[in-house]
Protein backbone atom coordinates (compact mmCIF):
# COMPACT_ATOMS: atom_id res chain seq x y z
CA UNK A 1 0.00 0.00 0.00
CA UNK A 2 2.65 2.42 1.07
CA UNK A 3 4.58 1.78 -2.52
CA UNK A 4 1.28 2.89 -4.61
CA UNK A 5 1.18 6.61 -4.47
CA UNK A 6 5.38 6.81 -5.18
CA UNK A 7 4.45 4.81 -8.57
CA UNK A 8 1.35 6.98 -9.54
CA UNK A 9 2.99 10.10 -8.78
CA UNK A 10 6.08 9.32 -10.78
CA UNK A 11 3.79 8.26 -13.60
CA UNK A 12 2.58 12.10 -14.49
CA UNK A 13 5.71 13.06 -12.69
CA UNK A 14 7.36 12.41 -16.73
CA UNK A 15 6.12 15.85 -17.32
CA UNK A 16 8.75 17.21 -15.82
CA UNK A 17 11.16 15.20 -17.66
CA UNK A 18 9.42 16.32 -21.11
CA UNK A 19 8.68 20.13 -20.50
CA UNK A 20 12.00 22.05 -19.66
CA UNK A 21 13.51 21.15 -22.96
CA UNK A 22 10.53 22.71 -24.54
CA UNK A 23 12.05 26.61 -24.10
CA UNK A 24 15.49 25.95 -25.70
CA UNK A 25 14.91 26.09 -28.99
CA UNK A 26 14.02 29.06 -30.57
CA UNK A 27 14.63 31.50 -28.03
CA UNK A 28 16.69 34.42 -27.59
CA UNK A 29 19.98 35.49 -26.06
CA UNK A 30 21.28 38.82 -25.06
CA UNK A 31 23.04 39.70 -28.09
CA UNK A 32 20.75 37.98 -30.35
CA UNK A 33 17.62 39.65 -31.02
CA UNK A 34 18.50 40.19 -34.43
CA UNK A 35 19.01 36.46 -35.04
CA UNK A 36 15.57 35.89 -33.30
CA UNK A 37 13.34 38.37 -34.90
CA UNK A 38 13.64 35.84 -37.92
CA UNK A 39 13.45 32.53 -36.04
CA UNK A 40 9.96 31.55 -37.22
CA UNK A 41 7.30 31.01 -35.26
CA UNK A 42 6.78 27.19 -35.29
CA UNK A 43 9.52 24.82 -36.12
CA UNK A 44 10.28 21.59 -36.53
CA UNK A 45 10.89 20.85 -32.60
CA UNK A 46 7.29 22.11 -31.81
CA UNK A 47 6.38 19.09 -33.75
CA UNK A 48 8.51 16.74 -31.84
CA UNK A 49 7.26 18.79 -28.18
CA UNK A 50 3.88 17.95 -29.69
CA UNK A 51 4.02 14.29 -31.01
CA UNK A 52 5.60 13.50 -27.44
CA UNK A 53 2.90 15.43 -25.38
CA UNK A 54 0.17 13.79 -27.71
CA UNK A 55 1.79 9.89 -26.70
CA UNK A 56 1.69 11.17 -23.21
CA UNK A 57 -1.47 12.23 -22.74
CA UNK A 58 -2.71 9.16 -24.90
CA UNK A 59 -0.52 7.01 -22.93
CA UNK A 60 -2.42 7.87 -19.85
CA UNK A 61 -5.83 6.97 -21.31
CA UNK A 62 -5.27 3.31 -20.50
CA UNK A 63 -4.58 4.08 -17.23
CA UNK A 64 -6.26 6.91 -15.80
CA UNK A 65 -8.53 4.84 -13.49
CA UNK A 66 -5.82 3.18 -11.69
CA UNK A 67 -4.04 5.71 -11.01
CA UNK A 68 -7.11 7.99 -9.85
CA UNK A 69 -8.13 4.74 -7.27
CA UNK A 70 -4.56 4.74 -5.84
CA UNK A 71 -4.44 8.41 -5.60
CA UNK A 72 -8.02 8.47 -3.61
CA UNK A 73 -6.85 5.26 -1.70
CA UNK A 74 -6.89 6.23 2.03
CA UNK A 75 -3.49 6.01 2.87
CA UNK A 76 -3.13 8.22 0.36
CA UNK A 77 -5.58 10.85 1.27
CA UNK A 78 -5.08 10.26 5.47
CA UNK A 79 -2.08 12.72 5.07
CA UNK A 80 -3.60 15.99 6.72
CA UNK A 81 -0.09 17.73 5.54
CA UNK A 82 -0.03 16.90 2.13
CA UNK A 83 -4.16 17.11 1.26
CA UNK A 84 -3.54 21.05 2.74
CA UNK A 85 -0.15 21.71 0.66
CA UNK A 86 -2.21 20.62 -2.33
CA UNK A 87 -4.99 23.17 -2.19
CA UNK A 88 -2.67 25.67 -1.51
CA UNK A 89 -0.95 24.64 -4.46
CA UNK A 90 -3.90 24.92 -6.69
CA UNK A 91 -4.60 28.46 -5.76
CA UNK A 92 -0.94 29.59 -6.53
CA UNK A 93 -1.73 28.27 -10.05
CA UNK A 94 -5.58 29.77 -9.88
CA UNK A 95 -5.65 32.61 -9.40
CA UNK A 96 -2.31 33.14 -8.33
CA UNK A 97 -0.98 33.09 -11.73
CA UNK A 98 -2.92 35.78 -12.93
CA UNK A 99 -1.96 37.69 -10.09
CA UNK A 100 1.30 36.93 -10.32
CA UNK A 101 1.23 38.48 -13.83
CA UNK A 102 -0.89 41.57 -13.08
CA UNK A 103 1.71 42.17 -10.21
CA UNK A 104 4.88 41.86 -11.90
CA UNK A 105 3.52 44.23 -14.63
CA UNK A 106 2.56 46.52 -12.75
CA UNK A 107 5.49 47.20 -10.59
CA UNK A 108 7.98 46.94 -13.59
CA UNK A 109 5.82 49.69 -15.06
CA UNK A 110 6.10 51.75 -11.92
CA UNK A 111 9.40 51.37 -11.11
CA UNK A 112 10.91 51.58 -14.74
CA UNK A 113 11.90 47.81 -14.95
CA UNK A 114 11.27 45.96 -18.08
CA UNK A 115 12.22 42.54 -18.00
CA UNK A 116 9.90 42.41 -14.66
CA UNK A 117 6.78 44.49 -16.87
CA UNK A 118 7.48 41.93 -20.25
CA UNK A 119 7.51 39.16 -17.77
CA UNK A 120 4.55 39.91 -16.62
CA UNK A 121 2.59 41.31 -19.21
CA UNK A 122 3.97 37.68 -21.24
CA UNK A 123 2.72 35.43 -18.49
CA UNK A 124 -0.33 37.21 -18.27
CA UNK A 125 -0.83 36.89 -21.56
CA UNK A 126 -0.09 32.99 -21.71
CA UNK A 127 -2.48 32.33 -19.33
CA UNK A 128 -5.46 34.41 -20.82
CA UNK A 129 -5.09 32.37 -24.69
CA UNK A 130 -4.17 28.87 -23.20
CA UNK A 131 -7.11 29.72 -20.27
CA UNK A 132 -9.32 30.25 -23.54
CA UNK A 133 -8.59 27.00 -25.37
CA UNK A 134 -8.35 24.97 -22.67
CA UNK A 135 -12.38 26.59 -21.63
CA UNK A 136 -13.40 25.64 -24.98
CA UNK A 137 -12.27 22.15 -25.32
CA UNK A 138 -13.44 21.32 -21.63
CA UNK A 139 -16.98 22.49 -23.40
CA UNK A 140 -16.45 20.54 -26.11
CA UNK A 141 -15.19 17.35 -25.02
CA UNK A 142 -17.82 17.16 -21.98
CA UNK A 143 -15.87 14.89 -19.93
CA UNK A 144 -17.13 13.48 -16.66
CA UNK A 145 -14.83 14.48 -13.73
CA UNK A 146 -13.48 11.46 -11.04
CA UNK A 147 -15.51 12.44 -8.36
CA UNK A 148 -17.99 11.55 -9.87
CA UNK A 149 -19.97 8.88 -8.49
CA UNK A 150 -19.82 5.60 -10.68
CA UNK A 151 -18.04 7.74 -13.16
CA UNK A 152 -15.25 6.41 -15.67
CA UNK A 153 -12.55 8.27 -17.63
CA UNK A 154 -14.48 7.50 -20.75
CA UNK A 155 -17.11 9.46 -20.13
CA UNK A 156 -16.83 12.20 -22.93
CA UNK A 157 -20.25 13.90 -24.20
CA UNK A 158 -20.12 16.43 -27.24
CA UNK A 159 -20.83 19.65 -25.51
CA UNK A 160 -21.75 18.45 -22.02
CA UNK A 161 -19.28 20.90 -21.10
CA UNK A 162 -20.73 24.12 -21.16
CA UNK A 163 -22.15 25.55 -18.23
CA UNK A 164 -21.78 22.21 -16.01
CA UNK A 165 -18.11 22.26 -13.85
CA UNK A 166 -19.30 18.64 -13.56
CA UNK A 167 -18.51 17.60 -16.95
CA UNK A 168 -15.01 19.60 -17.75
CA UNK A 169 -12.37 17.81 -16.84
CA UNK A 170 -10.14 17.30 -20.21
CA UNK A 171 -8.22 19.16 -19.94
CA UNK A 172 -6.87 20.35 -16.68
CA UNK A 173 -7.67 24.25 -16.64
CA UNK A 174 -5.26 24.84 -13.34
CA UNK A 175 -2.65 22.50 -15.03
CA UNK A 176 -2.75 24.72 -18.34
CA UNK A 177 -2.38 28.35 -16.91
CA UNK A 178 0.24 26.88 -14.25
CA UNK A 179 2.77 25.07 -17.60
CA UNK A 180 1.71 28.90 -19.65
CA UNK A 181 3.31 30.38 -16.68
CA UNK A 182 6.16 28.02 -16.57
CA UNK A 183 6.76 28.36 -20.45
CA UNK A 184 6.90 32.46 -19.90
CA UNK A 185 9.24 32.40 -17.06
CA UNK A 186 12.04 30.03 -18.83
CA UNK A 187 11.42 31.83 -21.90
CA UNK A 188 11.94 35.08 -20.25
CA UNK A 189 14.68 34.24 -18.30
CA UNK A 190 16.50 32.75 -20.75
CA UNK A 191 17.02 36.36 -22.37
CA UNK A 192 18.19 37.88 -18.78
CA UNK A 193 20.10 34.91 -17.73
CA UNK A 194 20.77 31.93 -20.51
CA UNK A 195 23.10 30.46 -18.43
CA UNK A 196 20.43 29.84 -15.34
CA UNK A 197 18.27 27.86 -17.64
CA UNK A 198 19.49 24.59 -16.45
CA UNK A 199 18.05 26.19 -12.91
CA UNK A 200 14.73 28.61 -13.73
CA UNK A 201 13.69 25.74 -16.37
CA UNK A 202 13.25 22.29 -14.06
CA UNK A 203 11.83 24.76 -11.20
CA UNK A 204 9.70 26.43 -13.27
CA UNK A 205 8.08 23.24 -14.67
CA UNK A 206 8.49 21.20 -11.71
CA UNK A 207 6.37 23.91 -9.88
CA UNK A 208 3.46 23.70 -12.86
CA UNK A 209 3.73 19.56 -12.67
CA UNK A 210 2.65 19.90 -8.96
CA UNK A 211 -0.55 21.90 -9.67
CA UNK A 212 -1.20 19.20 -12.09
CA UNK A 213 -0.43 16.26 -9.23
CA UNK A 214 -2.71 18.49 -6.58
CA UNK A 215 -5.43 18.34 -9.22
CA UNK A 216 -4.96 14.30 -9.45
CA UNK A 217 -5.18 14.20 -5.71
CA UNK A 218 -7.87 15.92 -5.34
CA UNK A 219 -9.75 14.29 -7.61
CA UNK A 220 -10.83 16.70 -9.97
CA UNK A 221 -8.79 15.50 -12.96
CA UNK A 222 -7.46 12.42 -14.87
CA UNK A 223 -4.22 12.24 -15.77
CA UNK A 224 -4.66 12.30 -19.30
CA UNK A 225 -6.33 15.41 -18.65
CA UNK A 226 -3.37 16.87 -16.71
CA UNK A 227 -1.02 15.88 -19.36
CA UNK A 228 -3.02 17.88 -22.06
CA UNK A 229 -3.38 20.71 -19.97
CA UNK A 230 0.44 20.91 -20.04
CA UNK A 231 0.96 20.78 -23.47
CA UNK A 232 -1.72 23.66 -23.76
CA UNK A 233 -0.07 25.94 -21.29
CA UNK A 234 3.82 24.62 -22.55
CA UNK A 235 2.85 25.33 -26.30
CA UNK A 236 0.83 28.93 -25.75
CA UNK A 237 3.76 30.28 -22.94
CA UNK A 238 6.22 29.49 -26.20
CA UNK A 239 4.47 31.04 -28.69
CA UNK A 240 3.63 34.03 -26.69
CA UNK A 241 6.93 34.95 -25.75
CA UNK A 242 9.00 33.67 -29.13
CA UNK A 243 5.76 36.12 -31.16
CA UNK A 244 7.07 39.00 -29.05
CA UNK A 245 10.29 39.32 -29.22
CA UNK A 246 10.03 38.08 -32.93
CA UNK A 247 7.90 41.37 -33.33
CA UNK A 248 8.67 43.98 -30.88
CA UNK A 249 6.63 46.34 -31.88
CA UNK A 250 3.30 44.46 -31.89
CA UNK A 251 0.49 46.27 -31.27
CA UNK A 252 0.05 44.59 -27.34
CA UNK A 253 3.77 45.60 -26.25
CA UNK A 254 3.56 49.14 -27.82
CA UNK A 255 0.15 49.74 -25.92
CA UNK A 256 1.41 48.40 -22.55
CA UNK A 257 5.35 48.27 -22.73
CA UNK A 258 5.70 51.51 -24.53
CA UNK A 259 3.78 53.44 -22.22
CA UNK A 260 5.41 55.71 -20.21
CA UNK A 261 4.46 55.47 -16.58
CA UNK A 262 5.73 57.80 -13.65
CA UNK A 263 4.08 59.91 -10.91
CA UNK A 264 2.35 63.10 -11.67
CA UNK A 265 2.81 65.96 -8.98
CA UNK A 266 -0.61 66.94 -7.43
CA UNK A 267 -2.46 64.54 -10.15
CA UNK A 268 -1.41 60.59 -9.19
CA UNK A 269 0.10 58.70 -11.80
CA UNK A 270 0.75 60.20 -15.23
CA UNK A 271 0.64 57.76 -18.25
CA UNK A 272 1.38 58.37 -21.83
CA UNK A 273 2.81 57.17 -25.09
CA UNK A 274 5.21 58.12 -27.59
CA UNK A 275 4.63 57.90 -31.26
CA UNK A 276 7.08 56.47 -33.54
CA UNK A 277 7.31 57.93 -36.97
Amino acid sequence: MQRRVPRSLAAVGWLVAVAPVAVLPGQAVPGADTAHTRAPLFTWRDAALGGGFAALTAAMFPIDRSLATRLQDSSAQSHRTLKKASVDIEYAADPGAVVIGVSLYGIGRLAGWGNVAALGLHETEAVAVSGAIETLLKGVAGRARPYLSDTTPDRFRFGRGFGNAAYQSFPSGHTTVAFAAAAVVSGEAQRWWPRGTWLVAPAAYGGATLVGLARMYNNAHWASDVALGAAIGTFTGLKVVRYAYAHPRNAVDRALLDAEVGPDPGRGVRVGWTVMR
